[in-house]
């Protein structure tokens, strides 16, 4: 069972891959998943990853750090094929990496082409190589595929264009690929956490009210935790008791659409 009682919850030899999993909530899924028993491939373009398959380790987990770039297939397939190499199989995914510069506010016709098209490879057109490289290997043991998506997918997001386009998109991504994979019991659903990340950190220390407004407007009265608070939702959605879960958007921030 898991490391830790409060997950309620055994990935015990199941293989997780997740993207974007050097910071934030990225290294704090990693993290959840590795407590609860996982094996953790990491795919993260930086050193960060090396760091957070180190801490997964540190706390008797099991977890192995590829290099690469989601925006491009071959070290997708790469991390992929590693995955199963080094653990035997391949049992869920989770799409975290975003690019960096996508929440960067700016006015559409101060927008580059070159952001835009950076928003989308990193978010889409990785979750295309994802699925692609993933599908044979997650469909002998009816897994687990899920995409991180954001509030803005779902209320737009001023001056963030690039950011809510492709979040929203990824949802639009994952209720296809859950009806095309659901005859193989394979699930996809999204997820949108409110949690504190090293972006929001930066937009806090430039603006300190930003941290209180948020507050206010969260019937919880905090933003969320990437390792306490959202993390354990996704191990959840990796493990064999959310197997019925398809196609939803799964809403994790304390209550702040009620607000809407």
């Amino acid at each position: 069972m898991s490391k830790r009682d409060d997950y309620f919850l055994d990935l015990t030899d199941r293989t997780i891959l997740v993207t974007g999993g050097g910071a934030g909530i990225g290294r704090g899924i990693c993290l959840a998943c590795g407590d609860a028993g996982a094996n953790v491939a990491i795919l993260a373009p930086s050193e960060n990853g090396a760091r957070t398959q180190d801490a997964v380790k540190a706390r008797g987990g099991s977890a192995l750090w590829v290099q690469g770039d989601v925006t491009v297939a071959a070290d997708v397939e790469r991390a992929v094929a590693r995955a199963v190499e080094i653990f035997g199989g391949l049992d869920g995914i989770v799409h975290n990496a975003i690019d960096r510069r996508s929440g960067s506010e700016i006015e559409i016709q101060n927008a580059t082409d070159d952001q835009w098209e950076s928003a989308i490879g990193v978010s889409l057109r990785g979750a295309f190589n994802l699925a692609r490289a993933a599908f044979p290997h997650l469909r002998p043991g009816r897994g687990r595929l899920l995409l991180m998506t954001s509030p803005a997918a779902m209320e737009g997001a001023v001056r963030r264009h690039a950011y809510a386009a492709v979040k929203g998109a990824l949802r639009g991504f994952a209720k296809s690929l859950a009806v095309e994979w659901g005859r193989y019991g394979i699930s996809v659903t999204c997820l949108s956490p409110l949690s504190m990340t090293p972006g929001l950190e930066s937009a806090i220390a430039a603006n300190p009210a930003l941290k209180a407004r948020l507050d206010r407007v969260v019937p919880l009265a905090r933003v969320g935790d990437p390792e306490t608070d959202i993390a354990p939702v996704v191990a959840f959605l990796m493990s064999s008791g959310s197997g019925y879960i398809n196609g939803q958007t799964i809403i994790v921030d304390g209550g702040r659409f009620t607000t809407l």
